[in-house]
């Protein structure tokens, strides 16, 4: 038996919580078990002067993670679940999906005399600047609030925070997930609910991916996997996948366990927020993709096709269905 293993991780301090977190969880139940990070660079966090929606293509996050695991570089790799494509390179899988944490997006407003300048999304006033580099967000709070201005905002979760606290933006939309995990949940006004922004395929929720037939890395890392949470991401997932989207265009899926069946909401909508699609449907838990896949085909059939041609830039037709 080998004892060590290394991880591939972004070096941002989320990234760095999340794969600290599986470190400790494979070392508690493995005593004696070496476990190194090697923290990746990759191209999401390199361009950081340009909106991702306007990058293009997928996997800005995961992409030379995945390289190093199959260069042996890393025996497994620790992501967020909202980053992770749909598609794996060849030789590559993800047999795990953790515990998720809250899924909501969280509405976060400059601190005033030990209290919040905003209390609540609907609170700001006509007018006011909110930053998110999500499209998701913008089409769903211009929705709700076409008054909104929305801005730009990139980076790590502590450089958001600290462009709100200095006075750039009224508030701010970050995942509830990663604020709760580096232990600032205090700077929460608001989790906002999913019926106003519905939220990320797969937020809240850590992946971990490793190299097909690599028998032992499976093994170690099998306990962490979460049943429900992996079922519920696996229907939303499908669904991103009969949309063709990448993490960075107006679609959200959120799904959840009732007992023995799944329920999953999904939309798709327009930039600016004028146009939203949505879509409900229930299942039995036995076929997680196939629910997902038959939510992407209703959102389709209802004519998301054609606001993702106008937000990719292609011809109706070459999406989704065929």
């Amino acid at each position: 038996m080998k004892n060590k293993v290394i991880i591939g991780t972004r070096s941002s301090k989320l990234a760095l919580w999340q794969a600290e977190w599986v470190k400790s969880e494979l070392q508690r139940m493995n005593p004696g078990l070496e476990v190194e990070l090697n923290k990746i660079k990759t191209t999401g966090d390199k361009i950081l002067d340009v909106p991702l929606a306007q990058v293009g293509g997928k996997g800005l996050f995961v992409k030379e993670i995945e390289e190093a695991l199959l260069k042996g570089e890393a025996d497994l790799a620790v992501h967020s679940m909202k980053d992770v494509p749909t598609e794996f390179p060849e030789g590559l899988y993800l047999p795990v999906i953790c515990k998720r944490e809250d899924p909501r997006d969280a509405f976060i407003s400059a601190r005033v005399d030990g209290g919040f300048r905003y209390n609540g999304f609907q609170k700001l006033p006509q007018g006011a600047s909110v930053g998110t580099s999500s499209l998701r967000r913008s089409c769903q709070l211009l929705s709700s609030r076409p008054d909104l201005r929305i801005m730009q905002l990139r980076g790590n979760l502590d450089t958001r925070l600290k462009k709100l606290d200095e006075g750039q933006f009224d508030a701010i939309i970050l995942a509830a997930a990663g604020v709760n995990r580096l232990g600032w949940s205090d700077r929460i006004a608001e989790l906002i609910p999913a019926e106003v922004s519905l939220p990320a395929i797969g937020q809240g929720a850590i992946g971990i991916e490793c190299r097909i037939g690599d028998e032992f890395i499976k093994g170690l890392i099998s306990p962490l996997n979460h049943t429900e949470t992996a079922l519920c991401v696996r229907a939303e997932r499908a669904c991103l996948k009969k949309l063709e989207g990448g993490c960075q265009v107006p679609i959200a899926a959120y799904a959840k366990m009732s007992e023995n069946s799944i329920i999953i909401d999904g939309l798709v909508g327009s930039v600016s927020g004028d146009r939203i699609i949505r879509a409900h449907r229930e299942g039995t838990i036995d076929e997680p993709e196939a629910l997902g896949t038959a939510l992407g085909e209703e959102l389709l059939s209802k004519g998301a096709e054609k606001i993702l041609a106008e937000v990719y830039g292609k011809n109706i037709g070459q999406i989704g269905l065929h």
